[in-house]
């Protein structure tokens, strides 16, 4: 009964659009769910992204600056209403939607995800600048989800963000690698993690990825995977 009053007071949102749902609806509207991209094959066998051509195992990126992890999953592609969404999620404070995307996730990718033996889940790290000002981690919010999914334990300190970094998006490729350079580590934990699967919301350039990834097997992880909800073209 008293869900339903929840239900009737504050009513479920498309997480896309912000549109009101019809009583007992969740997730996304039907026009929203009619104009986003999934990621589909073929994609690339490192980072995820969609590539044209299914004869090339790899995109352009991916050839050009190996990536230490094994592969990223990613189930949507990062334009129009789920790059809104995103934006709204990471810096409106709207963190009920994290639960929308790991649905998303889980969708694309939940089988396979099912069948590796993670030792943990970690969360791409914010700066406390950043998390102070923010309110949250909103890689910390998908990770936890996709801990209760995979009812596998969430680590939201293992990793730490030592520097307070420019954002990626207003860099070139070169400039993303200098910008992440050392900043991050892994902090002090009474446990060590062989294989990890690496939460952030959005996969560009993989950067970042790539740097925790270092870190986490500076520390001793032998093994990563990454999960995001979505994952550009290129750049963008």
């Amino acid at each position: 009964m008293a869900g339903n009053i929840i239900d009737l007071v504050f009513p479920e949102r498309c997480p896309l659009c912000g549109q009101i749902r019809p009583y007992g609806k969740k997730g996304m509207c039907k026009n929203c769910e009619a104009g986003i991209t999934w990621i589909n094959e073929p994609v690339c066998l490192k980072c995820g992204k969609m590539i044209e051509d299914e004869e090339n195992e790899y995109c352009d990126d991916c050839r050009k600056i190996p990536k230490s992890f094994v592969r990223c999953f990613a189930a949507l592609s990062y334009e129009n209403r789920v790059k809104d969404s995103l934006y709204e999620f990471k810096y409106n404070n709207q963190r009920s939607y994290a639960a929308f995307y790991v649905d998303c996730i889980m969708k694309k990718h939940g089988s396979i995800l099912k069948d590796i033996s993670f030792d943990g889940i970690v969360p791409v790290p914010v700066h406390p600048n950043k998390r102070r000002k923010r309110g949250y981690n909103q890689a910390e919010l998908i990770a936890e989800e996709l801990s209760l999914r995979l009812n596998v334990p969430m680590y939201p300190h293992y990793l730490i963000r030592c520097n307070d970094t420019a954002p990626q998006k207003e860099l070139n490729d070169e400039q993303r690698i200098k910008n992440l350079k050392n900043a991050f580590k892994v902090g002090e934990n009474d446990v060590k993690l062989d294989t990890v699967l690496l939460v952030d919301d959005i996969y560009t350039s993989g950067a970042t990825m790539d740097c925790c990834t270092e870190a986490l097997k500076t520390h001793g992880t032998e093994i990563v995977y990454c999960a995001v909800v979505a994952i550009g073209r290129g750049y963008s």
